[in-house]
């Protein structure tokens, strides 16, 4: 061999190893016998069979990571419900956007859920729901235009209902769903927040200022509005004082009803009640950052039980609420 002068140069040497040389012969090794298997073909999925129930369904899912916690999570409702416990539903808007309210309301008449929290977006589609039946504008479309939360009736209908939960005193969940009542909206059976002033049950919503289409009008009065939400979120820690051996479910709330959870968690410690042994359970399309932490992991330490499951509200919520029904 010439290197680029054309002086010469020794020939590699490649009988040399680059390793050390090792003796696999004296591998150690065991009989797969003998192992610890984290999987076992006891728990694989049957196939189905044409006229089986919803029961069967659920039983024949493979008792593994997911199918297996969906199944713990519709045994933690049901179960919940059986011995009369709460099962506190929190949500984003997303939820009433993917047309889930039909199944939540059915869970409310059933007395499975007990307790509905909503981020302030959720009051927005459930209000234009009930009003005309449709929601959730084209952002993309209407932003360079100015015109994107620019609808005259969530404003004003809305707005008003905020003035009404401070001159009454009561939760903003609960205005909304009173106003909705008395204007008897031709679609109010479609309301969530509608459903829970005519059941008498909880629904309480909880805002950041600034993060809702109806902050943006003049008519707003945040003032009212804080007023409100902390009526809410105190009417949420004193069901929350009471969860204990219940069910806390965060549907599409990326911030606001974790951070409100831990909060009102928090507090109702603080103040002496136990609230240890009850399961947590987050649906989502990914996992957030504070969903795990805050709803999952955090609360459940000890004797409770936190589950992710990751997958589309439209076909997880109905899925789930079957499951509870069947088992009911």
């Amino acid at each position: 061999m010439t290197n680029k002068n054309g002086a010469g140069q020794p020939p590699l040497d490649c009988s040399k190893p680059d390793h050390p040389k090792l003796d696999y012969s004296k591998l150690c090794t065991y009989s797969i016998k003998d192992r610890k298997s984290l999987v076992s073909r006891n728990d694989f999925a049957e196939p189905w069979t044409k006229g089986a129930g919803l029961g069967t369904f659920f039983d024949r899912l493979p008792a593994i990571l997911a199918g297996k916690d969906i199944r713990h999570v519709v045994d933690a409702i049901a179960g919940a419900a059986q011995k009369n416990r709460h099962v506190c539903f929190g949500m984003g808007g997303h939820v009433v956007k993917t047309g889930m309210a039909p199944i939540l309301i059915d869970l409310m008449e059933k007395g499975v859920i007990t307790h509905l929290a909503m981020n302030g977006s959720c009051i927005i589609h459930d209000f234009e729901v009930a009003f005309t039946g449709r929601t959730s504008e084209d952002v993309a479309e209407s932003l360079a235009s100015g015109s994107f939360g620019m609808a005259k009736e969530t404003s004003e209908l809305l707005n008003q209902a905020i003035s009404r939960a401070h001159e009454q005193k009561i939760g903003l969940g609960r205005a909304v769903g009173q106003l909705i009542e008395d204007l008897n909206l031709p679609f109010k059976y479609s309301s969530l927040t509608a459903a829970g002033a005519r059941l008498d049950l909880p629904v309480t919503v909880h805002v950041a200022i600034g993060t809702d289409i109806i902050h943006m009008h003049p008519g707003f009065d945040g003032a009212a509005c804080g007023e409100a939400t902390l009526h809410d979120f105190k009417t949420l820690a004193s069901t929350l004082a009471d969860l204990e051996h219940g069910v806390f479910i965060n549907a599409g709330s990326a911030v606001i009803l974790p951070e409100v959870f831990l909060k009102a968690l928090t507090l109702v410690r603080n103040l002496g009640h136990k609230v240890n042994d009850f399961t947590t359970v987050n649906l989502d399309f990914i996992r957030h950052y504070r969903p795990m932490t805050n709803v999952v992991n955090r609360p459940t330490q000890g004797r409770g039980k936190g589950y992710a499951i990751v997958g589309h509200h439209e076909i997880l919520i109905p899925l789930i609420a079957a499951g509870v029904i069947e088992a009911l």
